[in-house]
């Protein structure tokens, strides 16, 4: 396609090539972080995923000619230019990180009648899928893939083909599936105990294969659009997403009750259905802070309207929920019902929001309202007028909106490929705007939100693009009450968490199908450490609220919805330093532990945080599973028993436990027993220390916020800091805290008036505090001492 290199120039960071067919440019903006743009579609910098690119950060740059190939270093890289656009990137020290593959494609030969196999139904591969731009990487051997957002299957994606376009399919997500919801063009490559990404930022329909043509190459590729990708050097898997999430964004710090517990389901038909289901989890003594209402609230399905005969008064309903603790959260699809007379159509219509056919005729398509138009939302001008329409429903005391269908979805058929869009200045048609529709509805729902509430918006979105997670938490779609799900919900939410996706969850339970009180119990034990933890179910499904299996079930979802908001301290720290780093909450171990070739595979176990890392029973009928610990120290969270790491554990975990371990000398903030965020003064904390004899220091910085503004922002918070060390003589403790803002730390009434120490794996005769001799209490695995502060 380029042809030999005919000349090249610098100018300042960016190396600009002149091949005999084509030009291209590579733009260094970090040591480790290089851009490779080509002017195929458009000359300009445009894209949905980058607000803006990051300052240039770069030690050095120096370009030269060596024979037949333009070599580039930087501090961190050696990148290799040759003909055709040929780039290979080697360390500093030499050695090959990836590089492009000069051969011929060939896919491994398939063997039998395709066409015989077709009649029958059978899907059958192509031999060799061709595309407008495909870039071809070689395969050294050792390599595993991670990211690419929502996949189903295994965490490792080696062997995998993959289509970027999203897609509303709700039959059983299996892992042959090559489309889903969302469409996060990044992935991770680990070779050789090194770590690089590679994001194809282009939102046409794109194209993964890790391998499975033929296991000599991996390549990505596209159908239009320009070729622009950024190439990311760690060696560490954190400091590839740091770079990812320098260009993307990384989650915003939700609010806090976004946190707590969340109840759905299609649908809660009446206002009456809604407070009973409320009454039930505040009687039966199980927290919860969110009730959603499905698309049965509207009237007839038109969006941002209410159902007045099921929904008389839909302020005093919220009022109420309020009163008893309760947040609403309400859907908003973008089909918006073809009705003369409706307001939300008639704007639209007289301002030309909506996409048109290529003859400037708005498109219509069928969704849950019958015949449907679709907001632009590629437009700035849609965005903002859409974002506006939310104010009705904020007004009345709505929390959040939950943005679904699209894909977009649609009933007749999909939506052509010529449809049009604005798309900001830059008109495009449906191939391009497709995969970013959700983003920026998305995107569009969460300015309205900002604007009229001044608050930390909650937007949940089913579609998306890259970056996405600037402006929504996502959910992973229509799964099912199968244990399969459960399974691959692991993987799933660890490599939306590798593509910078902080906060994610699944429909704990299953959304289709009847779930089982064994299943659900299994689930609400993985769904307690998910940033997202929403029950919901399908219409003509069994009910799916805790209560409604048998009093064991109730029992283990009382058991893990407390411990949520028992742990939700730490967990809302670990969403704040999320914001500073896009490392995400749900890691899949080889995240921390890459050097450690028993992690690169492991599906089955995850870490929330740092400090604490789960291995759920994910197995119908199953009581004991083999569980690997990584080098260090590890506790037992129920038993505080002390497990050496590097090495596979038996362990046994009756239907009510769930494996959970913390690292040694970890220390993890608690809250004390809450029926809702909010619930109590505030003014308790709890610090549980899993001592580290080693004579290391631990330490924990910890946020204290009013948990829902952007105040936080501008230094209005306390910053608790945390320190430990112990050897076998003595534990020391000590804290501290900050507030950027003396004048606001001095009015506000947010703090914490008592700070409760619980230590574990240790007994003493004594303690002191500030050197005065104190109270304290011993108990069989803890020592809890609980000081007031000052």
């Amino acid at each position: 396609m380029f042809g030999t290199i005919v000349s090249w120039q610098q100018t300042d960071k960016t190396v600009s090539i002149q091949f005999q067919h084509a030009s291209a440019s590579l733009l260094f903006l970090h040591d480790s972080l290089f851009r490779v743009f080509a002017p195929l579609k458009r000359d300009v910098f445009f894209s949905r995923a980058i607000d803006r690119l990051p300052e240039t950060r770069l030690q050095c740059l120096n370009v030269q000619s060596v024979g037949k190939y333009i070599e580039i270093i930087t501090a961190s890289l050696i990148v290799r230019v040759k003909d055709d656009l040929q780039i290979d990137v080697y360390t500093s020290e030499g050695d090959l990180l990836c590089a492009d593959y000069n051969e011929q494609r060939l896919p491994f030969v398939r063997r039998g009648n395709s066409e015989l196999a077709k009649e029958e139904g059978h899907a059958v591969i192509e031999e060799a899928r061709q595309y407008r731009t495909t870039i071809i990487k070689q395969m050294n051997g050792d390599e595993a893939f991670y990211g690419l957002g929502e996949r189903p299957g295994h965490l490792n994606k080696r062997g995998c083909f993959y289509r970027n376009w999203n897609t509303d399919d709700p039959h059983p997500h299996v892992e042959s599936y090559e489309t889903l919801y969302k469409s996060i063009p990044f992935f991770i490559t680990l070779t050789d105990k090194k770590a690089f990404g590679i994001f194809f930022d282009n939102t046409y329909e794109t194209f993964f294969d890790f391998g499975k043509e033929n296991d000599n190459y991996y390549y990505f590729a596209a159908n239009d659009g320009n070729l622009d990708y950024y190439f990311m050097y760690g060696p560490q898997v954190a400091d590839v997403i740091g770079h990812y999430t320098s260009l993307t964004g990384t989650t915003p710090l939700p609010q806090k009750w976004t946190l707590g517990y969340q109840q759905c389901r299609w649908s809660y038909p009446s206002a009456e259905r809604v407070k009973e289901i409320a009454t039930q989890f505040r009687s039966r003594n199980i927290p919860c802070d969110v009730i959603y209402l499905d698309i049965d609230y509207m009237d007839g399905y038109r969006v941002f309207t209410w159902n007045r005969e099921t929904f008389p008064d839909p302020q005093g309903l919220i009022t109420e929920l309020a009163a008893q603790g309760f947040k609403v959260v309400t859907i908003i699809d973008p089909g918006v019902k073809k009705d003369r007379g409706y307001d939300v159509y008639e704007q639209g219509l007289a301002n030309g929001y909506y996409a048109t056919d290529a003859d400037g005729v708005t498109y219509v398509n069928r969704v849950w309202p019958g015949d449907s138009v679709y907001p632009d939302f590629t437009s700035a001008t849609v965005r903002s007028w859409w974002g506006d329409q939310h104010q009705s429903l904020l007004e009345l005391g709505v929390a959040g909106i939950w943005t679904d269908m699209n894909e977009p979805a649609s009933f007749n058929g999909p939506l052509p490929d010529d449809v049009q869009f604005r798309n900001d200045g830059y008109p495009t048609d449906h191939r391009e705007a497709h995969n970013v529709y959700g983003s920026m509805m998305a995107r569009a729902t969460y300015d309205g939100i900002k604007k009229w509430t001044g608050k930390r918006p909650f937007v949940i979105t089913r579609a998306c693009y890259a970056g996405t997670q600037k402006y929504s938490t996502i959910w992973t779609g229509d799964n099912q009450s199968f244990w399969e799900h459960l399974r691959m919900s692991i993987p799933m939410l660890s490599n939306l968490g590798l593509s910078g996706m902080a906060f994610v969850g699944t429909d704990v339970g299953g959304f289709s199908f009847d779930c089982t009180g064994e299943l659900l119990s299994r689930w609400v034990q993985v769904g307690c450490f998910t940033p997202l933890f929403r029950n919901h179910s399908a219409a003509n499904t069994r009910d799916q609220e805790p209560w409604t299996f048998d009093e064991r079930t109730e029992h283990i979802n009382r058991k893990y919805i407390q411990l949520r908001y028992r742990i939700l301290p730490y967990i809302y720290d670990q969403l704040w330093r999320s914001e500073k780093t896009g490392l995400p909450l749900i890691r899949p171990l080889m995240l921390h532990y890459q050097e450690d070739q028993l992690t690169h595979n492991l599906n089955d176990q995850f870490l929330c945080g740092d400090a604490v890392m789960v291995a759920p029973i994910v197995q119908q009928g199953q009581t004991v599973r083999q569980v690997y610990l990584p080098q260090g120290t590890w506790f037992d969270y129920w038993s505080k028993q002390v497990h050496s790491g590097g090495a596979y554990i038996l362990q046994h975990a009756e239907l009510d436990e769930c494996p959970i371990y913390v690292k040694a000398g970890s220390l993890l903030p608690n809250n004390p027993p809450q029926q809702f965020i909010g619930d109590g003064d505030g003014q308790h904390l709890i610090i549980e220390y899993f001592p580290d004899y080693s004579g290391a220091t631990s330490s924990y910085e910890h946020l204290q916020d009013d948990g829902e503004t952007f105040a936080y922002q501008n230094g209005q918070y306390h910053l608790w800091q945390f320190s430990a060390t112990c050897n076998d003589s003595e534990i020391r403790l000590e804290l501290t805290k900050q507030s950027p803002d003396a004048n606001w730390a001095e009015t506000t009434s947010i703090g914490y008036k008592k700070i409760e120490w619980r230590i574990y794996d240790t007994s003493t005769t004594r303690v002191t505090v500030n050197g005065v001799v104190a109270e304290f209490q011993q108990s069989a695995h803890a020592l809890v001492v609980l000081i007031d502060v000052p």
